[in-house]
């Protein structure tokens, strides 16, 4: 049996991730904000859909799921209870899932939302992460129902990963964040080679996603918040009452939000 893992892109930048069974001819599918595009793409490949996982309420990530059922009534849907979508599984951090034999499990990486879920699977001795809106490539997500405290604190478990883990953020936005982080790390050379790939990609219609932890490390300043270039960014811009992670973690995401 091989899993193999497709985007299907919906709305103007989310990536709807589509877990493949090639023996079987079945797929799970995460956060279908948009029916029709995940119909269409079941049906140009004949697959069959048999689940749905979210990782939280957001319209974006959860606005298909209603008419997906319907088109495949035998859909197992997988949610934490204040996910609004009525889930045949609910789950909570610790929770398991499971795709075809390859098992997975549920952490709470809250603080874009509340209750907002990852799934970490182990496919081939390998991590895949579907991190939803929490952790982008090169940025993080805006705070809305959860806390800048729980964001930061999900980013830091995040980083106990095994480096060569795959991240699978929902949203193509990597070339706008690298451009933040520059304006904060202008020198960080592996941040402007980064830019670079992702303008072509993202030029040529091609997802910048997934990226692996160990490049996250290297340009994604919300994971850098010790760096002393990175604080030394920071305070070019705005007055730190401290120079403590956390503090530069909330001032980084308070920057962007006005960039």
């Amino acid at each position: 049996m091989k899993i193999t893992i497709q985007p299907i892109k919906a709305f103007s930048d989310n990536y709807i991730w589509t877990l493949i069974n090639d023996t079987n001819k079945q797929a799970i599918v995460i956060d279908p904000g948009q029916a029709e595009p995940v119909a269409a793409f079941l049906n140009e490949h004949d697959l069959d859909l048999t689940a749905i996982w979210t990782t939280h309420h957001h319209f974006d990530h959860t606005g298909g799921v209603a008419e997906l059922r319907e088109h495949f009534p035998m859909t197992h849907v997988v949610a934490h209870a204040e996910h609004g979508v009525d889930p045949d599984q609910t789950i909570k951090d610790g929770s398991s899932v499971n795709a075809w034999g390859a098992s997975g499990q549920v952490w709470d990486i809250s603080g874009h939302t509340n209750h907002h879920m990852a799934y970490v699977l182990d496919i081939d001795n390998q991590k895949h992460v579907f991190c939803g809106d929490t952790l982008f490539s090169a940025g993080c997500g805006r705070v809305f129902t959860g806390t800048i405290e729980q964001l930061y604190n999900s980013f830091k478990r995040l980083n106990t990963l095994p480096e060569d883990t795959l991240l699978y953020p929902a949203h193509e936005y990597t070339a706008n964040n690298l451009r933040f982080g520059l304006s904060i790390e202008p020198h960080n050379i592996a941040m402007q080679a980064a830019l670079e790939i992702a303008q072509e990609k993202t030029k040529h219609g091609k997802p910048t996603l997934p990226v692996t932890l160990a490049h996250e490390r290297k340009v994604n300043v919300f994971l850098r918040t010790d760096s002393l270039e990175v604080i030394a960014g920071v305070k070019a811009k705005m007055t730190l009452t401290d120079e403590k992670p956390l503090t530069v973690f909330a001032a980084l995401r308070e920057l962007k939000d006005n960039f």
